[in-house]
């Protein structure tokens, strides 16, 4: 039998910590096949974003069309897309009967803070993205940024956020910890009919790009390879804790 595999829709990044070269370094850790489509063409250092070049939209269609041609997908995994008409390019494209999962990591900022998607962009994913993906995994500073409010500094800040987002049309919001302080990392995960789930994890004193790119991926192999959305983000979040730990002084 063949191999899960997962389409990642991503920009590059050139010095390997994030994007789409991180995507298909997880994927291949965990045993899953990549398709990509490369949204945007970056050059970083770990430091900063030099500058961008985004792929025209059809060429971002003709990419995902002919991905979805040539493979049997187990899950859709979408990063960077940086304009709104890319956005409106992957809506364009995406299975609309659910067959497929899609975990959308709304990337909006580098980690320097240089400006990946605007607000027309913002509003473009809120009205055609959200209510096709199966799982929506905002940082703090994402999730503000979507809702239009300051970063949350409490559990109540949180949940209150991310059901804002599924009133937004999102099904399933996992809201990443990461940015926020204490001795715990706490996810929350939040769908509009079932319990709020935290998910906690020791903070680790250590300091890797592309977390973000790596547990969206790692979801996405976990819902390639059957796994329920609270179990695949369970395992990322898992996974991304092993990444840290490694590189902990």
């Amino acid at each position: 039998m063949s191999r899960p595999a997962v389409l990642v829709i991503a920009g590059s990044d050139s010095s390997g910590g994030a994007g789409i070269v991180r995507d298909l370094e997880v994927l291949a850790d965990l045993g899953i096949d990549a398709l990509c489509a490369i949204t945007a063409v970056t050059a970083q250092t770990h430091g900063h974003v030099v500058s961008v070049h985004h792929v025209p939209p059809e060429i971002v269609r003709t990419q995902i069309r002919a991905a979805l041609d040539s493979s049997d997908l187990g899950a859709i995994k979408i990063g960077m897309l940086g304009t709104a008409a890319t956005v409106s390019a992957v809506a364009d494209c995406l299975p609309r009967d659910g067959a497929v999962p899609v975990v959308l990591d709304p990337v909006l900022l580098s980690s320097s803070g240089g400006v990946l998607l605007d607000s027309q962009g913002q509003a473009e994913m809120r009205a055609r993205l959200f209510p096709l993906a199966t799982i929506l995994t905002p940082n703090i500073p994402e999730a503000a940024g979507l809702c239009g409010t300051a970063p949350a500094a409490s559990r109540e800040a949180l949940l209150e956020q991310a059901r804002s987002l599924v009133a937004m049309g999102a099904r399933t919001v996992l809201l990443k910890g990461g940015h926020g302080e204490g001795a715990e990392a706490v996810d929350l995960l939040v769908t509009a009919q079932d319990e709020p789930q935290w998910l906690s994890s020791p903070r680790l004193d250590a300091s890797c790009r592309g977390t973000g790119c790596a547990l969206a991926s790692a979801i996405a192999a976990g819902l390639a390879s059957g796994q329920s959305v609270a179990d695949a983000c369970r395992n990322g979040k898992q996974y991304v804790l092993s990444m840290l730990a490694a590189r902990a002084v």
